[in-house]
């Protein structure tokens, strides 16, 4: 079987872009400076944030967590999470089943 591949950069168009039709669900997330996304979960994921560029402060269940660029989060679905930008940032997100989901 043939590498998906696709060109982040081709994806401007969209702030939420997703990558690949099947699992694992892949986005791409561009958020300009300010702009913040409603605490949210993502039931039965398990999460994979990696900032490209910017930064973005990654609210879990209150806590907040600063990352730059080259950091990578990993945390539980059923947390509540809300991205802030604290700069324009693009990140790139994974979200894989759990094991028995």
């Amino acid at each position: 079987m043939s590498p998906s591949v696709v060109a982040l950069d081709e994806l401007d168009a969209e702030p939420h872009a997703v990558l690949f039709d099947d699992e694992p669900k892949t986005i791409r997330l561009r958020l300009e400076s300010g702009e913040e996304i409603a605490a949210h979960s993502h039931p039965d994921r398990q999460i994979v944030f990696h900032l490209l560029s910017g930064s973005i402060v990654v609210t879990l269940d209150g806590e907040e967590h600063t990352l730059e660029p080259g950091d990578v989060a990993r945390f539980d679905g059923e947390r509540a999470v809300s991205p802030r930008a604290r700069e324009d940032s693009t990140a790139l997100i994974v979200l894989a089943q759990k094991s028995g989901a």
